[in-house]
């Protein structure tokens, strides 16, 4: 209370201070503000479920911590001095053991701390930046948190600037929406293009392939049809060889039957 009231009068002296200009003030409702921002809703639901688990292993403890308990005052008139002090010895190791993942989970350090500062705290930062790009661009003097600790008593609702945070916010977002789309596209087109060029080269080099191996046959025909042509030509060579030996030896066996004659 007192925090609030040394905040309210410096705020007074410091108006009353630079009365002799025009002042512009503004204020803005972070509840209202964040609760209008889904990824805000978004995150709070993962907290709050995180949240639920870990109270979830909290209870499954106590209970265990409970039921020895009442295990050990059932059967404490059946055992001994010892195994009484051993079993509450292990009770109070389960208990300090509990009082620890408490903090763990629910400390001022703890995970929810941590879970919440990665989830919500970027979140805070927007409005904080919102907030500070519509005070620049409108030359707000002053722009005060409702929700806040500090006490408004009375608050004109034509002062209020959430919905212009939730504006700026959400045309923001959207931006960002269009710019990682646009981005998207354009790695999708590269990639297409990519793809193109590699099936335009492979349908090139197919076409190669196809042309060599075509022009590799007609080679091989062509030279087969040589080969045959040139063992035509040497048939009819040596059929004229042996047409020319017979009609010689015809000859000469002629000449030597007249000789005998």
């Amino acid at each position: 209370m007192t925090k609030n009231v040394l905040l309210l009068a410096f705020l007074i002296l410091s108006l009353n201070s630079i009365a002799q200009k025009a002042q512009r003030i503004g204020y803005i409702d972070m509840e209202y503000i964040l609760q209008n921002i889904p990824d805000y809703n978004e995150a709070q639901n993962k907290i709050n479920a995180k949240a639920i688990t870990w109270q979830n292993n909290i209870a499954l403890q106590q209970k265990e911590i409970e039921d020895l308990k009442t295990e050990l005052n059932n059967e404490k008139a059946l055992l001994t001095k010892e195994l009484i002090v051993e079993k509450e010895e292990d009770i109070q190791i389960k208990e300090t053991e509990l009082k620890k993942l408490q903090e763990t989970y629910f400390g001022s350090n703890g995970d929810l701390f941590f879970l919440r500062q990665q989830l919500v705290q970027p979140i805070q930062d927007l409005v904080y930046n919102a907030v500070q790009d519509i005070a620049s661009k409108r030359n707000y003097d002053f722009i005060f948190d409702k929700s806040s600790d500090l006490i408004m008593l009375f608050s004109n609702k034509q002062y209020d600037v959430s919905e212009l945070v939730i504006s700026s916010i959400t045309r923001t977002e959207k931006l960002n929406e269009v710019k990682a789309k646009r981005e998207a596209l354009t790695n999708k087109e590269s990639a297409t293009v990519t793809n193109d060029d590699g099936a335009t080269e492979n349908a090139l080099s197919e076409r190669e392939q196809k042309r060599a191996e075509l022009q590799q046959k007609l080679e091989e025909k062509k030279a087969e049809q040589l080969k045959k042509r040139e063992a035509l030509k040497k048939a009819i060579e040596d059929k004229r060889l042996q047409r020319i030996k017979e009609i010689e030896e015809a000859k000469k066996a002629k000449e030597a039957k007249k000789e005998n004659n």
